[in-house]
């Protein structure tokens, strides 16, 4: 007798009448019009929680109306892969893999985009009661996980929406004045790619893998890929580069940790510049090597299909 399928209920989010027409059929259009949360699409997942508009379903998630266009995924290719790899509560991707290559953790690399990033990362955490280690660590790949394009079971959603909930609001009680002021500004975004966003989603947006650490003994997750889109797929060394950082974190090797930073900024020196490579990524990198203790166990599809394959 084979299982029954899950009921996955997937909404995409748009802000403005233009954005219909480039909603896919296999998700549900969702409607954030006049929304001026500085939370951004966390807020929409509060609301959908809140609302029953999820009630019933074994996963769902709410994605942008970019999603194929940064992952290269239509809703139905997500949908499939989610119903051929069952059982897990967590579905979650990384539309930018050059950085799990590049870079220590996702807190460096906002250092990159976000002016003072991690500093006022550092102080969010501390204020929010949250561990400040993973600020400095050296994460594996399978832990990034950007852009909120997640599906997953009601139990993991009421618990990551009660996580970072309660971190928002230790985080304003605790945090001095003038800390908070510049987390609710739109320093963040000095390019304006974000619509002069606030500090606040990207910090969120983070808070993610973070949860992933604190309570993966509780929840299964599984990363699927993103396809060649907006972003380049990963060359030669970028899997290298990844491939190394991941056998130094599961072996707990220091010597192998340190080939992957010197190859690291090899690569960022000879493809980004060395001037980027001084003034951008050096900074934006820990002064020494700290590796993640024990990451949780998260499977990715490329593990899954490579194990098929066999």
């Amino acid at each position: 007798m084979s299982a029954v399928a899950p009921h996955i209920r997937i909404f995409q989010i748009h802000y403005h009448p233009e954005q219909v027409a480039q909603l896919d059929p296999a998700f549900v259009a969702y409607d954030n019009t006049g929304d001026s949360s500085p939370l951004l699409e966390f807020n929409v997942f509060r609301k959908i929680a809140a609302s029953g508009l999820a009630e019933g379903v074994d996963l769902w998630g709410a994605l942008s109306w970019k999603f194929s266009q940064k992952t290269g995924l239509s809703g139905q290719e997500l949908i499939n892969t989610i119903r051929v790899n069952p059982g897990y509560d967590v579905y979650f991707c990384n539309p930018f893999p050059e950085t799990e290559a590049l870079f220590h953790n996702l807190w460096c690399q906002g250092e990159t985009a976000h002016p003072d990033f991690l500093n006022l990362s550092f102080d969010f955490l501390q204020a929010a009661g949250l561990p400040t280690a993973s600020l400095d660590e050296l994460s594996p790949s399978w832990l990034f996980a950007a852009a909120n394009y997640f599906v997953a079971t009601p139990d993991f959603w009421q618990n990551y929406l009660r996580f970072v909930g309660d971190a928002l609001a230790q985080a304003q009680a605790n945090l001095l004045p003038p800390a908070r002021i510049v987390l609710f500004s739109s320093l963040a975004d000095p390019r304006s790619m974000h619509a002069e966003a606030s500090y606040l989603p990207f910090i969120i947006e983070r808070l993610f893998g973070l949860f992933l650490i604190l309570h993966g003994d509780k929840y299964k997750a599984f990363k699927y890929l993103a396809r060649e889109a907006d972003t380049p797929a990963p060359n030669e060394h970028l899997k290298t580069l990844s491939a190394i950082k991941d056998k130094a974190i599961a072996t707990q090797d220091n010597w192998l940790a340190g080939c992957w930073l010197n190859y690291c900024r090899t690569y960022v020196a000879l493809v980004h510049g060395r001037a980027w490579a001084r003034q951008t990524h050096a900074t934006a990198m820990p002064t020494r090597l700290q590796l993640c203790g024990a990451p949780p166990m998260v499977h990715s599809q490329s593990e899954v299909e490579e194990h098929v394959g066999h």
